[in-house]
């Protein structure tokens, strides 16, 4: 069997488009998404009708939850986030769609299969939180007690948008990087192709050029913050960003 593993669109649709038209030339059997289908990026709506359309494996990520969960905790947030981060919730969740919203709030956090005779876990972040950042500099320690708690051969999973494959105790952990918003410093689009053989898994991945003047032309035309779009253009995240503009300044 093979699978195209993808996430973290961060409603990148020209990135998005770009990944499947390659995923297409790779002959999967199925799309694997492990979530974080908006924020930051200008076409949420688009990014959620086209996977939809394409019947991919999908999970909510903790992004996706945190728009949906817009309207109720506006106010707290307001106080308690960076402008730019209250931004993003705000202009992601009215631009989806009721029935965007819908789509995304029916999804589970974590999706069980078994598949070629392994089980696997699609989760968002970790098999603990969806919250947890989990890269290469994560420890054996950590990765051991990850297997564990797992109950999976193959755990897949994003959110560090950093693509990597390791094992620890028999599992497999494997993140296919970000589709729309790469924090390793290369702008790129991340993907990645999952083979289950008898012999084992092999994993490949990919990284594919884009239309990036359209995502950040988009970006501008609808007044989000330039940060947005130097995110996209230099591959990093905001923090990252905004930090370097404030360094700029002084």
């Amino acid at each position: 069997m093979k699978v195209a593993l993808i996430g973290d669109i961060h409603a990148n649709m020209p990135a998005l488009e770009a990944v499947l038209a390659q995923i297409e030339n790779h002959g999967v059997d199925a799309i694997w998404n492990v979530g974080d289908w908006v924020g930051y990026g200008a076409f949420p709506d688009e990014v959620v009708k086209r996977l939809w359309d394409h019947e991919a494996v999908s999970i909510r990520g903790n992004y996706d939850t945190k728009v949906l969960k817009f309207p109720k905790q506006k106010k707290k947030w307001r106080k308690k986030k960076i402008p730019q981060k209250w931004l993003a919730f705000k202009w992601a969740y009215e631009r989806l769609s009721p029935e965007g919203r819908e789509y995304l709030a029916g999804l589970p956090k974590e999706i069980r299969l078994a598949v070629a005779g392994k089980r696997v876990l699609i989760t968002h972040a970790s098999p603990e939180s969806t919250k947890e950042h989990v890269t290469p500099e994560t420890s054996e320690a950590r990765f051991r007690e990850l297997a564990e708690m797992s109950r999976a051969d193959l755990v897949i999973f994003g959110h560090s948008h950093v693509p990597f494959a390791r094992q620890a105790e028999g599992v497999w952990f494997i993140n296919p990087g970000s589709v729309g918003r790469p924090d390793d410093g290369d702008p790129r689009a991340s993907y990645a192709i999952l083979q289950l053989t008898p012999g084992g898994p092999e994993v490949s991945h990919y990284r594919v050029a884009y239309d990036l003047e359209r995502t950040v032309a988009a970006i501008r035309e609808n007044g989000l913050p330039e940060a947005f779009a130097q995110m996209m253009v230099q591959g990093r995240n905001l923090d990252d960003i905004l930090a370097q503009a404030h360094a700029n300044e002084i």
